[in-house]
């Protein structure tokens, strides 16, 4: 009876094996009210020229309340063997993917959006990257705009951190603790067996404000466990840039909540400085006087986008703060005036320190 139950449960694990081997890529679409763009983006991922490479597409449907299930029906009808669709109520970005990440069956795992379209050799560039950069364990590559209508003047190649666009030259580079570059969720690939060391992306940092930064949260976990990234140029992908995040109120709230996110996640390029106030490291408020000063210059100029650039750390800073002087007040004892004298304290020392024997 025991080698019975042996030769099944070798043959279960066989079998197991088998599937999950059955594709290379797993390729996950999270998508939320957007069928009007969503059918372009299915179909730049189920046309690709692949070559050999066997990929799935997971849909996630994170609780759609347009004509999304239709839509995705009217895919399924197709017989498309390597197309899933999974609902996911639990609202959020962060909740959406690790829902396809626990039903992903491929060893690499890539992530795009609902209003992007994928190059036709898009799987096939993710696959050769990754065989010839062993030593990575996620990659991302331009994420290059598609406008539906022409851009205001100020919204220079500067302010596309606020578009979720990325386009860092023609030079791969790693993106480690050495060089923080976060690469951009709407482009980003990874190895499966990275997870259980790293984690799924985290839903506090899915949706602030404007500002979503589950994935550089993500990837600065990954830079913790010693692990890197790949900016891979050739590894391309082109987003749509709505009409209302054109618009100067867009981008003052998403750097508004991207502050709140970087005192939360506790970015080390922010945390640099042992001299601290409320928790708010010195250079930041060095950083906020600059751009105070380059912000009237700016506007004094009529150099709207360099202006815009200021307002927008400013607004950061601003949040920055706030988060901090209310997590530091609920947790330290002391009023307000010790801790501006201790504040104070800690930078004549370290100007006494730095200056020459």
């Amino acid at each position: 009876m025991t080698a019975v139950t042996s030769g099944r449960s070798d043959l279960w694990m066989t079998v197991s094996t088998i599937m999950e081997n059955e594709y290379d890529i797993t390729v996950i679409i999270c998508t939320y009210n957007r069928c009007d763009l969503l059918s372009e983006a299915l179909e730049s991922v189920l046309s690709q020229d692949a070559d050999e490479i066997r990929y799935e597409l997971i849909v996630v449907d994170n609780n759609s309340t347009d004509d999304t299930k239709s839509l995705i029906a009217s895919f399924l009808s197709r017989g498309y063997p390597n197309f899933r669709y999974i609902f996911e109520a639990k609202q959020g970005l962060s909740n959406a993917r690790n829902a396809g990440l626990a039903n992903a069956r491929a060893p690499l795992i890539a992530f795009t959006d609902d209003d992007v379209r994928v190059a036709r050799d898009w799987v096939r560039a993710i696959k050769r990257t990754f065989d010839e950069h062993p030593e990575v364990d996620y990659l991302g590559g331009k994420v290059l705009p598609r406008w539906n209508v022409e851009p205001p003047p100020w919204l220079t190649g500067e302010h596309w951190s606020a578009l979720a666009l990325q386009d860092h030259g023609e030079t791969s580079f790693y993106s480690n603790d050495a060089r923080p570059t976060c690469l951009v969720g709407a482009n980003l690939a990874l190895r499966r067996e990275l997870l259980p060391l790293v984690g799924n992306f985290d839903p506090a940092f899915a949706r602030i404000g404007a500002s979503s930064s589950d994935d550089h949260e993500w990837q600065l976990r990954v830079w913790n466990f010693g692990r890197q990234g790949l900016y891979a140029p050739q590894v391309v992908v082109t987003a749509d840039v709505q009409v209302e995040r054109m618009s100067k109120a867009y981008h003052r709230l998403w750097h508004t909540g991207h502050g709140v996110s970087c005192a939360m996640m506790r970015d080390p390029t922010c945390e640099r400085g042992s001299a601290r106030l409320f928790g708010v490291p010195a250079p930041l408020f060095r950083e906020a006087a600059r751009h105070a000063l380059g912000l009237v210059k700016h506007t004094v100029r009529r150099d709207e986008a360099s202006a815009l650039i200021s307002e927008g750390y400013l607004r950061w800073f601003r949040s920055f703060y706030r988060h901090r002087r209310a997590d530091y007040l609920a947790t330290h004892q002391g009023g307000t005036i010790t801790e501006v004298a201790t504040f104070v304290r800690s930078l004549v020392s370290a100007k006494m320190r730095s200056r020459p024997a």
